[in-house]
């Protein structure tokens, strides 16, 4: 039998989930390189969160808390059985950047979405929250657990990597922040 407080509790949870779907699913995507890993780790944050729902007034954002969910979850997906599973190139998965808001041809698209999949998962990353996600470098910080200096090494790292296959031809002015 459910309360009056579990119902509000549920649809507030599904009010948030409507609304938040995307943009994590969108950061899923970009981190993991396939959208059916991606769907798997939006849900696995999503019970996370839900767990904790209404557990904490402290958070300043229930957004903020479930793409940290997300990220940590990535952080540790290779200590997950279900992480050596792999999608082949060429699948819907396969165009990792293919969101309206993304800028250059789909080539261009295509190339940086081969490159950033090529990177180490801390680069990667750190490229995601800083360029895609929009986050300040303290912000990157606080959501991957390490110090500022050491985002800023990352991105540098991965800028290097990115610009050496040319990935980033097609982005002119962008990955120098």
């Amino acid at each position: 039998m459910r309360t009056g407080l579990s119902t509000a509790h549920d649809e507030d949870f599904t009010e948030f989930t409507e609304a938040s779907y995307a943009p994590l699913l969108r950061t899923a995507r970009l981190l993991t390189g396939d959208r059916h890993a991606a769907e798997d780790l939006v849900q696995a944050a999503l019970v996370k969160v839900y767990l904790r729902w209404g557990r904490s007034e402290s958070w300043a954002s229930p957004q903020a808390y479930a793409r940290k969910v997300v990220v940590n979850l990535y952080a540790t997906w290779r200590r997950r059985r279900w992480h050596t599973e792999t999608a082949h190139p060429g699948g819907e998965g396969a165009a990792v950047a293919d969101g309206p808001d993304m800028a250059g041809s789909a080539d261009a698209r295509l190339e940086l979405a081969g490159a950033l999949n090529a990177l180490p998962r801390a680069q990667r990353a750190v490229v995601v929250l800083r360029f895609y996600e929009d986050l300040s470098v303290e912000e990157t910080a606080g959501l991957l657990g390490c110090s500022p200096g050491t985002v800023k090494s990352r991105t540098n790292r991965a800028l290097e990597r990115l610009r050496a296959a040319g990935a980033l031809a097609g982005y002119a002015g962008r990955g120098t922040r």
